[in-house]
């Protein structure tokens, strides 16, 4: 299985970032030379939980409201979510980044409602939520029956991991982990990919509060689409305290939630 290559923008940037005097105008420039980046980094910082700042008219902007190393985050979830060069199963594929960049956006507003709680900001949980399955796409291209077998085109239909296992002696949880650690994102949020799917076995885990914020932010996704998700009555219990809320306090939250991710989506 090939692992995506990380673009060319993303090494650049890292270069400008290791030096010792930072320019953020070199960054800028960078970043300005791919135009659907900037278009996608512009929607991104559009939403309400980049709320306490002001609307921001360049990428420079972007950078010293932000943050550099926020940006970067945001930069590498994009990135990932542009790789083209499917021709399979195109239609699916598309499902699954849209999917994936709701997810992210959800976990966005959650991780902004609860920062106080885990200490988790808006990039980190956005970049979680491209890269928490990106191991999918990969296993669509590696496996040419996958994507019939594991109903992906079905509305609804998620993946079974003991089913997945059984199939095709694969684990996305595990391909995504790779994929984040080749593309070097923070070792907590790789280590969030790896275990999104077991909470309950994670202990005091650095990465357990991203994992709740993940599933819940799954769990509105389905609540938003009117779809079950069978894993919630199983995990509820754990991922609920981790970002301190209840089964009394959670419909309000979920309302909070879908209001302002429907507000960024509605907006013109």
């Amino acid at each position: 299985m090939k692992i995506p290559p990380q673009p060319r923008v993303l090494d650049e940037l890292r270069k400008l970032m290791a030096r010792k005097e930072m320019d953020v105008r070199l960054l800028a420039r960078v970043i300005n030379q791919d135009p659907g980046l900037t278009a996608i980094l512009f929607k991104i910082v559009g939403n309400s939980a980049y709320r306490q700042h002001p609307p921001m008219s360049s990428v420079e902007e972007i950078l010293h409201a932000v943050g550099v190393r926020q940006t970067f985050n945001l930069v590498q979830a994009i990135s990932l979510a542009g790789l083209g060069g499917v021709k399979k199963n195109r239609q699916v594929y598309e499902a699954f980044w849209a999917r994936s960049h709701t997810i992210a956006q959800m976990a966005m507003l959650i991780a902004d409602e609860r920062v106080a709680v885990c200490n988790i900001f808006p990039d980190q949980a956005y970049l979680a939520g491209i890269f928490h399955d990106c191991g999918v796409p990969l296993l669509m291209q590696r496996f040419p029956t996958y994507c019939a077998e594991m109903q992906l085109g079905a509305p609804g239909k998620w993946i079974d991991l003991a089913d997945e296992d059984s199939k095709f002696n694969a684990d996305h949880c595990v391909v995504g982990y790779l994929v984040a650690r080749h593309w070097c994102l923070p070792e907590f949020i790789c280590d969030a990919i790896r275990y999104h799917h077991s909470i309950n076995d994670l202990g005091a885990h650095e990465a357990r509060s991203m994992v709740a914020i993940l599933q819940l932010a799954i769990e509105i996704h389905c609540v938003d689409q009117r779809m079950d998700n069978p894993e919630w009555d199983a995990i509820r219990g754990d991922v609920l305290p981790e970002l301190g809320l209840s089964d009394d306090t959670l419909p309000e939250f979920v309302d909070i939630v879908l209001e302002r991710f429907q507000g960024v989506a509605n907006a013109p």
